[in-house]
C-alpha cells in the first residue's frame, strides 16, 4: 500500500512538471511548427513576383511585384472566378479557405434592424450560416451595425467591385472560429455595443456583454486573412487578435486616424498566446496613428514590407517576450525628437528584454527613425538561415501602392457618429470620414510628401494636448 501511494505521488509530481513545462512550449491548433520557413516562403514569393514584373516590363503589364495582387488582379475576368482569391494567400494565414467551394451569397439589404432574427438578404443573415459561403454585394452600401457582427466559420466577405462600409456597434467579431477571409471592406467608426441578445448561428442566440468597440476583434480563432481593407476611427483597436488566435495574415490594408491600432495577445501571462503566429505584410500605416502597429505580447510576428508613414509614440511595441521579425519595411519617424524610436518594450526593464528576439533586416529608416534590436545570440543563426534574400524597402512603393480598399472613389460620406456618448480619442472634426488616400505612397523627394509631413506635424501638436490619450 505504501509503495502504491509513492507511485501515485510520483505520477502526480510528473504530471505537474509536465504541465509546467507545457506552459513554456504551448502548442495550439493551427500553429506552424517552423515559423522561420513561413517567413522565408513569403520572401520567395515576393522575389518571384518582383522578378516577373521586371522581366515583363511593358505598357500592358499589370504586375506590381505584390504576390497577392499579382495572383488575381491581372485576370480581366477575375469577377467570374472570385474564389480564386483563396489560393492567393501568403504567410501564416495562407491556409484560410474562407467560403471556397461554397455557394455565392449576394447581400442586397444594408439594414441591421434585428440581430436575433436577421432578415434574408442582409450581411448578418449570411455570416451566421453554418455552411461555407462566398459573400458578395449587389451594390455600394453602408451597413450601420446595431450590434457586433458575429461570424461563423468558412466565410468570405468579398467587397471587390463595390464600395462597402461597415460601421456602428461592434463591429466585426471572429470568436472561436476558423477559415474566414475579409477583403475590400471599409471598417470605421466602430463603437461599443452589447448588453443584449445577439444571434451567432441559425440555431443559437445569446446574451452579449459590452464589446470593446474594435474594428475587427479576433478571439480564439485560426486560419484567418484580412486583406485590402481600410480601417480607421474605432473606439478601441482597429484589429485586436487575442486568446490563442493563430495562423493569421493581415495584408494590403490601410490604417489611419487612430490611437491603438493593433493588439496581438491577451496578456503577458496568457500562455496560449505563445503559439500566436501572425504575418503583417504590404500594409500602409498612414496618417494620424499613435501607437501599436502592432503591440505584441507573445508568439511569432512577421512584419514584412510595410510602409509606416509616421507615428506619434512608437510603431512596434511589445511585452511578454514575443518574437518580432521586421524585414524590408520603411519607417518614417515623426518630427518629435523624442519619438524617433520604432520599437517600445512596454513596462519592461532592459535587463528583462535584452534577450528577447527582436530583429530588423533590410528596413529603411527615414527622418531619424531607429530600431532597437535584441537577442543578438539568435540573430547570427537567423541570418545564416536565409537562403532567399529578403526584398529590401526599395520595393515598398510598388508593393503597397494599392494598400487599402481597391477601386472606390474614396469620397466623403458625411458625418459619422462614434456612438451615444462615446469618443474615439480624436477631435470631433475627425469624425468626418473622408478616406482620400489614393493608394499611392509618396516618394521622399516629392513636394507633396514634404507638405504632408508639415500637416501631420501640426496635427500631432494638437493631439499631444489631449489629456485623455491612453499612452499604453
Amino acid at each position: 500500500m505504501v509503495q502504491r501511494r509513492y507511485i501515485v505521488q510520483i505520477l502526480a509530481l510528473c504530471s505537474v512538471f509536465t504541465l509546467g513545462s507545457g506552459l513554456y512550449n504551448f502548442t495550439i491548433p493551427g500553429q506552424h511548427p517552423d515559423p522561420e520557413a513561413v517567413a522565408r516562403e513569403v520572401h520567395r514569393l515576393v522575389n518571384v513576383s518582383v522578378t516577373r514584373r521586371h522581366l515583363l516590363e511593358d505598357a500592358s503589364n499589370c504586375a506590381t511585384g505584390n504576390p497577392i495582387d499579382d495572383c488575381w488582379r491581372c485576370d480581366p475576368n477575375w469577377g467570374n472566378d472570385r474564389q480564386r482569391l483563396a489560393d492567393c494567400g501568403i504567410g501564416f494565414g495562407q491556409y484560410a479557405l474562407g467560403g471556397k467551394g461554397g455557394e455565392y451569397y449576394i447581400v442586397t439589404d444594408p439594414s441591421d434592424d434585428d440581430v436575433v432574427n436577421p432578415k434574408p438578404g442582409t450581411l448578418r443573415y449570411a455570416v451566421i450560416r453554418t455552411e461555407p459561403l462566398w459573400i458578395i454585394f449587389a451594390s455600394n452600401m453602408v451597413i450601420h451595425l446595431s450590434q457586433e457582427l458575429i461570424f461563423n466559420s468558412y466565410k468570405t466577405v468579398d467587397g471587390r467591385g463595390v464600395d462597402v462600409h461597415i460601421t456602428g456597434g461592434g463591429c466585426i467579431t471572429l470568436q472561436y472560429i476558423s477559415n474566414v477571409i475579409i477583403t475590400n471592406i471599409h471598417v470605421h467608426h466602430c463603437h461599443q455595443s452589447g448588453n443584449t441578445m445577439v444571434r451567432d448561428s441559425p440555431t443559437h442566440y445569446g446574451y452579449r456583454s459590452l464589446s470593446d468597440g474594435d474594428g475587427i476583434s479576433i478571439f480564439g480563432s485560426k486560419d484567418l486573412w484580412i486583406d485590402h481593407c481600410s480601417l480607421s476611427h474605432c473606439k478601441d483597436g482597429l484589429i485586436d487578435i487575442v486568446m490563442g488566435s493563430t495562423a493569421i495574415t493581415v495584408s494590403n490594408n490601410h490604417f489611419s486616424h487612430h490611437n491603438e491600432v493593433m493588439l496581438l495577445g491577451h496578456s503577458d501571462t496568457y500562455e496560449p498566446d505563445t503559439g500566436m503566429q501572425v504575418t503583417i505584410a504590404f500594409n500602409h500605416f498612414g496618417p494620424k496613428l499613435v501607437q501599436r502597429m502592432p503591440r505584441c505580447r507573445k508568439g511569432y510576428i512577421h512584419v514584412v514590407n510595410n510602409d509606416f508613414t509616421q507615428w506619434e509614440m512608437y510603431a512596434i511595441g511589445g511585452s511578454g517576450n514575443p518574437t518580432i521579425n521586421s524585414q524590408g519595411n520603411r519607417f518614417i519617424a515623426p518630427f518629435d525628437r523624442y519619438a524617433k524610436e520604432v520599437t517600445k518594450r512596454v513596462g519592461t526593464d532592459e535587463k528583462d528584454w535584452k534577450g528577447w528576439n527582436w530583429r530588423s533586416e533590410g528596413d529603411e529608416m527615414v527622418n531619424g527613425a531607429y530600431f532597437v534590436a535584441s537577442g543578438a545570440a539568435v540573430e547570427v543563426q537567423y541570418e545564416k538561415a536565409y537562403s532567399v534574400e529578403p526584398k529590401s524597402s526599395a520595393f515598398i512603393d510598388q508593393l503597397v501602392m494599392h494598400a487599402g480598399v481597391l477601386g472606390d472613389s474614396r469620397h466623403s460620406l458625411g458625418k459619422w457618429s462614434a456612438g451615444p456618448g462615446d469618443k474615439t480619442g480624436l477631435d470631433s472634426d475627425d469624425y468626418d470620414y473622408s478616406d482620400d488616400y489614393d493608394g499611392a505612397t509618396p516618394t521622399n523627394s516629392s513636394p507633396t510628401y514634404t507638405l504632408l509631413f508639415l500637416l501631420l506635424m501640426l496635427s500631432f501638436c494638437y493631439l499631444y494636448v489631449i489629456p485623455n490619450v491612453n499612452f499604453l
